[in-house]
């Protein structure tokens, strides 16, 4: 099935109305998906009187917000120690620091505005499943605890208790991740800002953002502030074709298990999962017994390219399967009932922003590198105080301001996002023949915010 899982469980979608002619508000917000819906939820509880109104080209939740693995992680996609080297110790700490309390702030407005988003704090297990990999995860523990994270290092035992996987070395889990499902978030949050009066638009594709004015496809919205919340499509714009490189992510989901199987997968805690391979994957329980599996793979398409057709891959959904069913050998012959994907954003230096230009009242948000569920909710608050000219600890984060160099013109672009990709191949297929941490990966790793 094309159709994803998420979209699946829902079934349809309501009908919202499109922009027809002109219209005027206070602050027009250019994406319906988590960075435009969470920045409208905190500027309208901040000030119930603003006029806010939300467009999307396509439908409400259409790109990643909607189609993602379901990781509400304190992930970001700079390493800590990068921001340190540019920003200082103090700013890596309170950016790690904003990113672990983003996970429990999801889960208490969830709480509080009746949200139900299967959303669980089970945590993050990460398989080591080779010697380099057990390195990588001391590492990794190590290094985060030094910057205020929480990961505990597991025994083979303790993590085969987590994930009943094949080979395990070791592992880490860490606390700060909940499992979501991610179209149930977009959704309920949707429904929020509609009984509070904000104006979500579909069907009106913005065509060009302006200080003062945002042009569409079928009208123009005149605002004295406009935020552009449009992630991966942020490379259609106009003039912006640069700033973000569009990545596909790739989905299967499992039937339905039995618990004999989930008593040897285990998952208890709905912990997400994922190993120590630098081709990522990840992956969760859902809450109704399916493995939802994913991974990157998929190539980037000249010139930026979007299209419907590139959400399949059926060379990338047949290794998918293959490393799901080599990785959970319990599965046995558990059929894949669903197929699906997505374009991510991806900026030039790996360091996602949030920011306004206040001579113009132009901001944005993005660049998240796979990393959004939980770093929308930061940007929407982060826009929030912004755009209503709060000095706050939020505003003062490293990534407040940052701008990305531009991606590099085609053909270099293509050349050098596919070679990067075919290199975490590399790295992984290196580590297997030769039992060390890969010369390639460490290569890449400054390329990659690391």
């Amino acid at each position: 099935m094309t159709v994803s899982l998420w979209e699946d469980q829902l079934g349809e979608a309501p009908d919202r109305a499109r922009l027809t002619g002109q219209t005027t508000a206070d602050v027009a917000i250019v994406g319906g998906g988590l960075t435009g819906l969470w920045t409208a939820y905190y500027l309208s509880r901040a000030d119930p009187s603003l006029d806010i109104v939300v467009l999307e080209a396509e439908r409400i939740g259409f790109g990643a917000s909607g189609r993602n693995g379901g990781w509400l992680s304190a992930l970001f996609p700079q390493g800590a120690s990068a921001l340190a080297r540019r920003h200082g110790a103090h700013a890596a700490l309170a950016q790690r620091a904003a990113m672990r309390a983003t996970v429990g702030e999801v889960a208490e407005v969830c709480s509080q505005e009746g949200i139900d988003c299967d959303l669980a704090v089970g945590g993050t297990v990460t398989l080591a499943r080779t010697p380099p990999q057990l390195e990588r995860s001391r590492e990794h523990v190590a290094q985060a605890r030094a910057w205020g994270d929480r990961p505990v290092l597991l025994d083979p035992a303790e993590a085969r208790a987590r994930l009943g996987a094949d080979g395990v070395l070791g592992g880490v889990h860490d606390p700060d991740c909940a499992r979501v499902q991610p179209a149930r978030l977009v959704r309920g949050l949707a429904d929020v800002l509609e009984a509070r009066g904000v104006r979500l638009l579909e069907h009106s594709r913005a065509t060009a953002l302006e200080p003062g004015r945002v042009r569409t496809s079928v009208g123009t919205v005149r605002a004295r502030q406009v935020v552009r919340a449009t992630e991966a499509w942020t490379s259609q714009l106009p003039g912006s074709r640069r700033d973000v490189v569009p990545v596909y992510s790739l989905m299967i989901a499992t039937e339905p298990l039995g618990e004999d199987v989930w008593d040897q997968v285990g998952l208890r805690e709905a912990e997400t999962f994922t190993d120590q391979r630098h081709l990522v994957i990840y992956g969760q329980r859902t809450a109704d017994g399916r493995i939802a599996f994913g991974g990157r793979g998929a190539p980037y398409h000249w010139r930026s390219g979007i299209r419907s057709e590139f959400d399949q891959e059926p060379g990338v959904f047949a290794a998918l399967e293959r490393t799901l069913r080599e990785l959970l050998p319990a599965l046995g012959d558990a059929a894949v009932t669903h197929r699906w994907g997505g374009p991510l954003g991806i900026s030039r230096d790996w360091n996602a922003s949030v920011g306004l230009d206040p001579s113009t009242g132009m901001a944005w948000a993005g660049g998240y590198v796979g990393d959004g569920l939980s770093t929308t909710n930061l940007a929407g608050r982060t826009l929030t105080d912004l755009l209503l000219g709060r000095s706050t600890a939020l505003t003062r984060l490293p990534w407040v301001g940052h701008r990305s160099p531009r991606w590099e013109p085609e053909p270099l672009r293509w050349l050098g996002v596919n070679a990067g990709l075919t290199a975490m191949s590399v790295a992984d297929a290196e580590e297997r023949l030769t039992g060390r941490q890969s010369l390639t990966a460490r290569l890449m790793a400054p390329l990659i915010g690391h």
